[in-house]
Parts: structure tokens; C-alpha cells; sequence
């Protein structure tokens, strides 16, 4: 049977799944640092595979990481949303679908 070469950050049970279809994985636990920057790539290829779909499916792969992110860092998701209502607050929010076409002066 041929090996696959991934290196790339996965869900936690994916190892156990793989195993469970009869195949063998190498995975290794990452440091912090390592970790934090896998999570970072992870939210760009989530990110363009939800561009590329536009399901939920996907969409909720994204919130996945970046829960994980949030986590990783050090914050918490009440910070999350504390700064995010903060900034809907004082900027607004995407609601009224304003297009910024140009400004002068």
C-alpha cells in the first residue's frame, strides 16, 4: 500500500479513524510555538476551502480552528466576542451590505 506524506495539523481523532480503517499514521504532539503556527496555516486552508464550497460544513471547520486559536493564545471566547462587540459597537457590523466605493478629499 502507497504512504501519503500530510504534515499537517489535524482533529484530534483523525489517527484513531485512520487506525480503525485498518491503516498505520505517524503523527508526533507539536510544541506550543509549532502548534500556534499550524493553527495559523489551518485557518487559511479552512478558510479557502469554505471559499471554494460555501457550505456550513466548512464554515464550521473554520469556527473549529479558530476556537483552537483563541485557546492557544492564552484568550478566552468571552474576550473574543467582548472585542468583537466592542468593535460592532463603535464601527458597526456588516449588516446594511454598504459597498465603500471611493472617497476623496
Amino acid at each position: 500500500m502507497p504512504t501519503k506524506t500530510y504534515h499537517k495539523l489535524v482533529r484530534d481523532r483523525i489517527p484513531e479513524i485512520i487506525e480503525a480503517d485498518g491503516k498505520t499514521c505517524v503523527c508526533e504532539t507539536l510544541s506550543d510555538e509549532n502548534y500556534i503556527s499550524l493553527l495559523d496555516q489551518k485557518l487559511n486552508e479552512e478558510l479557502a476551502e469554505y471559499q471554494e464550497s460555501k457550505s456550513l460544513e466548512e464554515l464550521a471547520d473554520l469556527l473549529e480552528v479558530m476556537q483552537a486559536v483563541v485557546k492557544a493564545r492564552g484568550w478566552t471566547l468571552e474576550e473574543l466576542e467582548r472585542v468583537r462587540a466592542e468593535k460592532a459597537a463603535k464601527r458597526g457590523g456588516f449588516e446594511k451590505k454598504i459597498l465603500l466605493k471611493e472617497v476623496q478629499g
